[in-house]
């Protein structure tokens, strides 16, 4: 498919903050400040650099950020939603279990038709799996991804990453 709507697909614009930026040169060093020489000092909060190639010391920010608040926040977020939600998901699936090994004649009784309690819940845990794959995606977007967007971008401009994946 070469055309959409009209359009290129290669011109189609993502809503990619990450491509914008890149795009629009905001990593890119300023090429016309004068070189840091012996005598000017690092600023506060500025990553080290290595002083025979001037390479960013990429490993110092990362932990740095790895110890900050905001990054602990998002990662208790994270935890607060997806450990709580696995163990209610497995807690369901090993009931479902348990339940058609020791109780096959519960199981076995008919709902409607041919339609069995078996079947019901067995269907259920798909239902569940998608359910619990929304509200990650929305707990995700509203509790963590501007968060998570704002750590990448601040280790972007601290590494000098023209992008980062």
């Amino acid at each position: 498919m070469d055309k959409q709507d009209g359009v290129d697909p290669g011109a189609l614009r993502m809503n990619d903050p990450w491509q914008d930026a890149a795009g629009a040169g905001l990593w890119i060093p300023d090429q016309t400040a004068p070189e840091a020489g012996p005598e000017r000092t690092r600023p506060e909060g500025a990553p080290r650099q290595d002083p025979g190639t001037g390479a960013v010391d990429r490993s110092a920010v990362y932990l740095e950020v790895q110890d900050s608040a905001a990054f602990q926040e998002v990662r208790a977020r994270y935890r607060g939603f997806a450990f709580p939600a696995v163990a209610a998901f497995l807690a369901w699936y090993l009931l479902y279990v348990v339940a058609a090994t020791a109780a096959p004649d519960l199981m076995a009784h008919h709902v409607a038709g041919d339609l069995n309690v078996a079947m019901v819940a067995g269907l259920a845990q798909f239902a569940t799996t998608f359910l619990l794959t929304w509200a990650y995606a929305r707990h995700a977007r509203l509790r963590r991804d501007r968060a998570a967007l704002d750590l990448r971008w601040s280790l972007a401009t601290r590494t000098g990453q023209e992008r980062v994946r």
